[in-house]
């Protein structure tokens, strides 16, 4: 009895071994590209096996497609806060599911004792298209969303593609000692162009995976609520000043370049920024102090240079203001760290305006300031603490002038519709108590040409000149009697 026992313990000894052995070999030649190419062309359309192999192999790639697209399908009603990692999920979802179902496959048609071809070339593209669509998606994260990255994407999705198929059939060896065997000098070094090559595709790589690495935590950052806005920005540049730092500092070496190479560089740069970039320099700095001491953030009403807008976005090298009007202007850094800035937002968001209003002379002044004070207050976008507030200005010539001041709480929204709402109430509300709206009334009188003498003075005057006649007449008389 023991001795059977024994027996039995020793070949199940033996199975999990063979098994174990099997396994390790197995997973060992998975992605074995000589061993994919030696049954290559032993059989494929030849025998029935190969056919039923490649069925299996198209079923697969169908059942794993609709089965990503509806889990995808599931799962995009939810929201989520890596985005940029949903992405990618969503990118590389169907060929990891494809992969695994073809390992499986694979497996179980080797356990059968069939050579597996198509199922093996299956779980290589497979996990090629898996790299493709992670560098895909790391691309299109890290890059703005336009035609030409959209261009890039399928560019290089198209070079990875020919890259598997030269390294599937062999040709790639031929395309590498080529490349290799093209020597270029280079000051005191010799490089060939496949160590180039190499070199500039792992500097794309690292900035690539830097910028995608950078726009993730900025989107963290920005979306946290904990960090004042200033904050957040400061912190978003100098993430991805460190990091784009870093990627050139890793990316140099791999091309063949010495870092003390950096040191003669760096002087001639700082001779450059002391001379050609120094207002770029500037820019750049005065960017940090600005949103160091807070004095300007997003959503601020700036006068600039005669110019009122609304910060709107803060650049490395300028800031945004957008006008009511819509017109944007883009002002240096630089400005708002030597020039008088009027920030209307400073200390509070909301902003005092007025209204003036003229009203007859016989209104009662009470009553009507009452009503501009009621119909300011009745507006929500008028802050009630303060409240809205009437004042009589002055004794003008046609009334009295009346103005009603208040403060916006929302002055980003404008305010021409606010000011038509208040003003609309107010006539309203005049009509119906009977307040008039005076109106300017002149005098004038029409003056005819020069008066002609009345027929009264002619006749006086012609006495007159009569009765001096007869009073000369003694005169001549008494000369004639002489």
């Amino acid at each position: 009895m023991s001795d059977t026992l024994n027996q039995v313990s020793a070949q199940s000894t033996e199975i999990i071994k063979n098994t174990g052995a099997n396994l390790v070999d197995f997973f060992t030649h998975l992605f074995a590209r000589e061993r994919f190419a030696s049954h290559l062309l032993e059989r494929s359309f030849n025998q029935p096996l190969g056919w039923i192999e490649l069925g299996t192999c198209i079923a697969l790639m169908v059942l794993t497609y609709w089965l990503s697209g509806y889990l995808i399908g599931r799962r995009a009603q939810k929201p989520t806060k890596w985005a940029a990692l949903s992405h990618i999920g969503r990118r590389v979802l169907w060929p990891l599911m494809l992969l695994a179902a073809a390992v499986a496959a694979l497996f179980t048609w080797t356990a059968l004792g069939f050579n597996g071809v198509w199922l093996q070339l299956l779980v290589m593209a497979a996990r090629w298209m898996i790299i493709i669509r992670l560098l895909l998606a790391v691309v299109h994260a890290a890059l703005p969303n336009n035609k030409i990255t959209d261009m890039l994407e399928s560019t290089l999705s198209g070079v990875l593609w020919v890259s598997f198929v030269l390294w599937i059939s062999g040709i790639d060896d031929v395309v590498i000692n080529m490349l290799k065997s093209v020597q270029l000098p280079i000051g005191s070094i010799t490089l060939n162009l496949y160590t180039i090559l190499t070199g500039l595709v792992w500097v794309a790589v690292i900035m690539v995976f830097a910028l995608w690495l950078s726009r993730t935590i900025n989107s963290r950052l920005m979306n946290s609520n904990r960090l004042d806005m200033n904050l957040r920005i400061v912190l978003s540049k100098v993430v991805t000043t460190v990091l784009v730092t870093l990627a050139v500092l890793i990316a140099l070496p791999l091309v063949g370049i010495n870092l003390t190479v950096l040191s003669v560089f760096s002087g001639a740069l700082g001779v450059g920024i002391g001379f050609g970039l120094q207002k770029v320099a500037s820019n750049y700095i005065s960017g940090f102090i600005i949103l160091g001491d807070r004095s300007i953030r997003p959503g601020d009403r700036l006068t600039v240079n005669d110019f009122t807008g609304y910060v709107t976005k803060i650049t490395s090298r300028f800031v945004v203001l957008r006008s009511a009007g819509g017109s944007e202007a883009l002002i240096p850094n630089e400005t708002f760290v030597t020039s008088t800035v009027i920030n209307e937002s400073y200390t509070g968001k909301s902003l005092w305006q007025n209204l003036n209003i003229q009203v007859a002379y016989h209104t009662d002044l009470t009553q009507a300031m009452r009503i501009l004070e009621e119909a300011a207050a009745a507006q929500e976008r008028v802050e009630t603490d303060p409240a809205p507030k009437a004042f009589l200005v002055e004794f003008a010539d046609n009334g009295v002038n009346l103005r009603v001041g208040f403060w916006v709480r929302d002055p980003e929204n404008g305010f021409l519709g606010l000011f038509s709402a208040i003003l609309l109430d107010i006539w309203a509300r005049f009509n119906e108590n009977g307040i008039e709206f005076p109106f300017p009334q002149r005098e004038i009188r029409i003056l005819n040409d020069a008066p002609e003498p009345s027929d009264a003075a002619m006749l006086h005057a012609g006495l007159k000149a009569r009765s001096s006649t007869r009073s000369d007449e003694p005169d001549n008389e008494h000369g004639a009697h002489s």
